[in-house]
């Protein structure tokens, strides 16, 4: 076996090729086959699945749509029953599924060292945002004044407005949050330690990366525990997943299975179905177990009348010369985001530069929340754009997100994005909501999307035009 690849893998092919782009067509068109024959059909007839991946990806979501949007679940479903069932965990004597792989004896057993708090918890909602910290009053004036703006939905506000109202939801003494990608920008670990509460923290031993996780604990007023097996703490995912079930099993309580892994390229399909089992798995042995996700703003979402009606507002309300550049680019540039009206809207924000690993990962988080929702609590906000080390390490998407705000689009911070996002968290924690009967709308409660499903532009047609004056302010 070729132990310099992960032991979780991509199925291989008649040659031994294993290819993270056979196996994304694959899912995509399983995933439509009962709903939309014909756009599954189109999905395993895609020659450049690198350029053409986002017709699919939009596809998956237009045909969810139907049957008064019930068939969500149904391509949910499907999706995830094909990753599953695709996905192997690598093995001396061939390769095996990865619940097969959870199932197994783990080897070596991974042990467990904590990190404590030196603060105080922290006993109400305050927000860090552009050097201030928001709380009261002024916590509040900004929730409006976002919603004004059209950089959160409504109900986004009014979560965080109830979880302010209600300080006492912030002690999560009664939950154990298990963070993915413990190390991550955007992940909650920073508030939820704040807080006083207790983190089993899953990332790559890496010095780096544990350096920052210790320094998030040290500095918080909870528990962090993490596994370590070897000098640097820490869990590989893809090569230790069955020892990390059984690590995180071995804890008493509630556990919320909090999804903020990232990798680059395949690394992230792998990761994604790899936590997908993970969850599984621990809802299996504890049926109480939670499970969060953040939703990426640049992806494919329908949305209701209201943020349509909005777009559409500020579309015929453009600038002149606005209409002068859409002229001039032969009616490629500056598209409406929503040229018709109703409900619910087509929002199509996903950015080519991204790649189809990154859009099936973060479909996979989508599908199991849209699944899970039925019989599970689960937590699921859209994110704002933020400039994240990844996003900022692309030079294109740097600066699309420099000059985004010529376009009512706004970029957050990771330290208020994150904590806005942990905020969410625990509002869908303490106030969890059955699922819905059509499954879009479950998706669209607290989008905080910075402005993507309300500007009056189809964002392809206009990050183009915002990269422009960005190349010359992100330097």
């Amino acid at each position: 076996m070729d132990h310099t690849a992960p032991l979780i893998d991509f199925p291989a092919d008649e040659s031994g090729r294993r290819s993270s782009t056979a196996f994304g067509r694959a899912v995509v068109a399983d995933a439509l086959r009962s709903v939309d024959p014909a756009a599954a059909a189109a999905a395993e007839r895609e020659t450049d699945w690198r350029a053409g991946y986002p017709r699919h990806f939009r596809a998956l979501l237009e045909a969810g749509l139907a049957a008064d949007g019930a068939a969500g679940y149904r391509i949910a479903e499907a999706g995830l029953a094909s990753v599953q069932a695709r996905i192997r965990h690598r093995r001396d004597d061939g390769d095996v599924t990865l619940a097969q792989a959870l199932t197994a004896a783990p080897g070596q057993p991974l042990e467990t060292v904590e990190v404590k708090g030196t603060a105080r918890p922290e006993t109400e909602v305050v927000l860090p945002y552009k050097k201030e910290l928001l709380r009261g009053d002024a916590l509040r004036r900004q929730l409006d004044a976002w919603v004004t703006a059209g950089v959160i939905e409504e109900s986004g506000a009014e979560a965080v407005g109830a979880v302010a109202a209600s300080p006492d939801w912030l002690d999560l003494s009664d939950q154990t949050l298990v963070a993915a990608g413990a190390g991550t920008e955007m992940g909650p670990v920073a508030s939820i330690l704040g807080w006083g509460g207790t983190v089993l923290a899953l990332d790559l031993p890496r010095r780096p990366v544990w350096e920052r996780v210790e320094g998030l604990a040290t500095a918080g007023a909870g528990r962090l525990l993490a596994p370590v097996r070897g000098e640097t703490p820490g869990a590989d995912l893809l090569n230790d997943l069955s020892a990390t079930a059984q690590w995180v099993l071995g804890f008493d309580g509630r556990l919320i299975l909090g999804n903020y892994v990232y990798a680059p390229g395949g690394a992230y399909t792998l990761l994604a179905a790899a936590v997908d089992a993970l969850g599984s798995h621990l809802r299996h042995h504890r049926h109480d177990t939670a499970l969060a996700f953040l939703g990426t703003p640049t992806d494919v979402y329908a949305v209701p009348e209201a943020a349509v009606t909005d777009s559409r507002s500020r579309y015929a309300g453009r600038p002149a010369r606005a209409k002068a550049g859409a002229l001039l680019t032969g009616g490629r540039m500056l598209r409406p985001n929503y040229p018709y009206p109703g409900e619910p809207g087509i929002n199509d924000s996903l950015v080519p530069q991204q790649g189809p690993n990154y859009a099936l990962a973060k479909r996979i988080h989508r599908w199991r929340a849209t699944v899970a929702r039925r019989d599970a609590t689960v937590a699921f906000t859209v994110a704002p754009p933020t400039n994240t080390r990844s996003v900022v390490s692309n030079r294109w998407l740097a600066a699309a997100y420099a000059g985004a705000h010529l376009f009512d689009v706004e970029i957050f911070e990771p330290e208020t994005a994150s904590k806005l996002m942990a905020l969410l968290l625990v509002h869908q924690i303490r106030k969890p909501r059955s699922a819905a009967p059509a499954a879009w709308r479950d998706e669209a409660f607290a989008a905080t999307h910075g402005g993507l499903w309300r500007i009056g532009y189809q964002l392809r047609t206009a990050l183009p035009l915002a990269a422009v004056p960005g190349l010359v302010l992100s330097r």
